[in-house]
């Protein structure tokens, strides 16, 4: 029998009610039978939003009155409100009484905790937040940084492209994975100061590095992996989101605005609805953070039922395959003696 792996909802924080994570949760336990879930949050609202006949043997509630909202400085609000689920959530991962924590809330409360509570992984400077895209060729692509570290030293992006390979080859089963530094263009003397350190230091490592990947290359299928500071990584991904949904948008107002082009429409259909499965970056749920001494996982604030409940099964997928230790050794077996900050 499978070991049970315990994780920790965090349902507050989010543009969703408790409510709608507490039921992503419970949805979660039918397509992963080996995972139990802890419901951090206020407890009446917990009580309220389990529906009859969910398996309580599977579920336990951690009440936590407080909350921490996108509005307050993050490590502050960390260790002010000991009581809320973002930090009391992350002990009980520190304490081995739970195996992985998720969340919907605050992605600077969620860094910090992890980086305060967890502490960063040996060897590691700086953790990444990583989400996974969908490209043109149906094969997953990690993006690193998007969220955790605007200005970095080149010593971060070395280290990301070593843990974003990493990732990819422990969770994706991808042994060679091609990785790729996101710039202004695809010449070697491109781009900033940052990036023009970074490039060479990056052809030294040992990875599969292809050199520099533009923006509009992204969801190629090109690379494997784009290792960016935070600050670019953020601007890219929400520009290709954004770019997607009005793609979307746009289709559905030309294909609706007669009714010869309806008919039409309703031909190609099935083949619309394929399509933009393909591009839905929700399908893969949360964003995990590496380079932290556990598993955490970070979805969208406005994520639904269907994706707390793929981030759950993302991150059992992570814990079973010891995704941290294996990013760990990755680093340490670099051969690079690494600077110390």
């Amino acid at each position: 029998m499978a070991e049970t792996i315990r994780i920790v909802v965090d349902t507050t924080g989010g543009d969703r009610p408790v409510s709608a994570i507490a039921a992503g949760a419970v949805q979660s336990l039918a397509e992963n039978p080996d995972v139990k879930v802890v419901l951090a949050g206020p407890e009446a609202e917990i009580a309220k939003a389990l529906l009859p006949g969910f398996d309580s043997a599977r579920v336990d509630v951690l009440d936590c009155p407080e909350t921490i909202t996108n509005h307050e400085k993050p490590a502050l609000a960390v260790r002010r409100k000991p009581g809320s689920a973002i930090v009391a959530g992350m002990k009980l991962v520190k304490q081995g009484d739970a195996q992985a924590f998720v969340s919907c809330g605050s992605t600077g409360a969620v860094l910090s905790a992890a980086t305060l509570i967890l502490g960063r992984a040996p060897g590691i400077a700086r953790p990444g937040l990583v989400p996974t895209l969908p490209t043109m060729l149906g094969t997953p692509m990690v993006l690193i940084d998007v969220g955790a570290n605007v200005d970095c030293k080149p010593l971060y992006l070395e280290q990301f492209a070593v843990m974003g390979s990493a990732y990819m080859q422990v969770m994706e089963g991808n042994k060679t994975p091609r990785v790729g530094l996101l710039n202004i263009g695809a010449e070697a003397e491109k781009g900033n100061q940052l990036t023009a350190e970074v490039f060479p230091r990056l052809r030294d490592l040992p990875i599969s590095f292809v050199g520099n990947i533009e923006a509009r290359d992204m969801l190629s299928g090109f690379v494997d992996v784009i290792v960016c500071d935070a600050f670019a990584g953020n601007v890219a991904l929400k520009s290709a989101e954004g770019a997607l949904l009005t793609m979307f948008s746009m289709m559905k107002q030309e294909l609706t605005a007669k009714t010869r082009y309806k008919l039409g429409a309703a031909m190609i259909k099935p083949a619309l609805k394929r399509l933009m499965k393909r591009l839905d970056y929700t399908q893969y749920g949360g964003a995990p953070l590496l380079g932290v001494q556990g598993c955490v996982y970070k979805a969208h604030g406005s994520a639904g039922e269907a994706v707390v409940a793929r981030m759950i099964g993302q991150a059992r997928q992570f814990v079973q395959a010891g995704a941290a230790d294996a990013i760990t050794r990755a680093i340490e077996e670099c051969g690079v003696v690494w600077e110390r900050e």
